[in-house]
């Protein structure tokens, strides 16, 4: 059954329609990224959800409350970390987990979790002394530290330095082993690809794709790229008519980059071999997810794909 559920949701801001028919849902002990360019309407879609924005149409039930009418009941279930928010300046950090804690029936240690966000010797520094990446830690710990049942991230790690950012990778990872849904917002591709069951791609306030990486990744049609440096001048159009060729490229110093299908590849180094050529420093690159979020965020290509194209397989079945 899904946790969360979101039917044609609507929002505008003046003129500007930031949610334009969304519908979403999300099952219990799911994490869910949504990725979407800036001004797509990622962070205004998990507002709603979680009560902190009133939709303008459709509705919105987080464990069958109305995130708007049932606001106190369903902070008892909510943590929320927003990409932007801020505490009183002369509380301290410990102060600030206590206050939290206090919120909900069942917290976890609030020492314990700064300690394995990195922020455990900052817990008596008051907010206003605090780094960026240390609010931005304490601000994860504020959303996680009542144990919730359901998790709301709004730009997890932004900030972050990469050993940070992979200790906070590993907190939300255990906090889904314990059974917390996580909803992720992200700009990061490795992050999204790392913890997220399910990516949901949004633009222009609609989904354009969703699905797991590994489908996202499959699905956009996105080419495997080669490149080399052949060893004797080859012509660039004997290798565009290979089948499954897309394009070529040759760069200044010789080098080619090859655009193309995965069988492809084979009938590539099936030819140079034919024709006696090496291809010296070969590399053959998978299509990566940042290629798909670019593909499926392309201005002319959002603006043309219908909602949900891109299905999921639980969608199919």
């Amino acid at each position: 059954m899904s946790l969360i559920e979101v039917l044609d949701l609507h929002k505008t801001y003046g003129s500007t329609a930031a949610v334009d028919g969304l519908t979403l849902s999300v099952d219990e002990g799911e994490v869910v990224g949504i990725l979407g360019p800036n001004g797509s309407g990622k962070t205004t879609t998990v507002e709603c959800v979680a009560g902190l924005r009133r939709p303008d149409g459709g509705s919105v039930r987080v464990a069958g409350l109305n995130p708007t009418s049932d606001r106190r009941a369903l902070t008892r279930l909510l943590g929320v970390q927003l990409q932007h928010a801020g505490l009183q300046a002369k509380l301290t950090a410990r102060e600030a987990l206590a206050l939290y804690a206090s919120f909900y029936e069942s917290p976890v240690d609030g020492a314990d979790l700064a300690d394995r966000l990195g922020i455990g010797h900052k817990l008596d520094e008051r907010y206003e002394n605090l780094s960026g990446g240390q609010k931005q830690r304490l601000a994860i710990a504020l959303a996680l530290v009542g144990k919730p049942r359901i998790a709301v991230l709004d730009e997890l790690t932004t900030g972050l330095d990469p050993r940070a950012r992979r200790g906070v990778w590993e907190v939300i990872e255990d906090v889904r082993d314990g059974g917390t849904t996580v909803v992720l917002v992200t700009h990061f591709m490795e992050e999204a690809q790392r913890l997220c069951d399910r990516l949901v791609i949004v633009a222009a306030g609609r989904i354009v794709a969703e699905g797991s990486p590994r489908d996202i990744i499959g699905r956009t049609g996105t080419p495997t790229t080669m490149s080399f440096l052949p060893s004797t001048p080859l012509s660039e159009r004997d290798l565009v008519a290979i089948p499954g060729v897309t394009d070529v490229h040759a760069r200044a110093n010789g080098h080619l980059d090859l655009h193309l299908t995965d069988p492809a590849v084979l009938d590539v180094l099936e030819f140079l071999s034919r024709h006696g050529v090496i291809p010296n420093g070969l590399r053959v690159e998978d299509s990566t997810l940042d290629d798909a979020f670019l593909n499926l965020t392309d201005t002319d290509t959002a603006s043309t794909v219908p909602d949900r194209e891109l299905v999921t397989d639980r969608e199919e079945s």
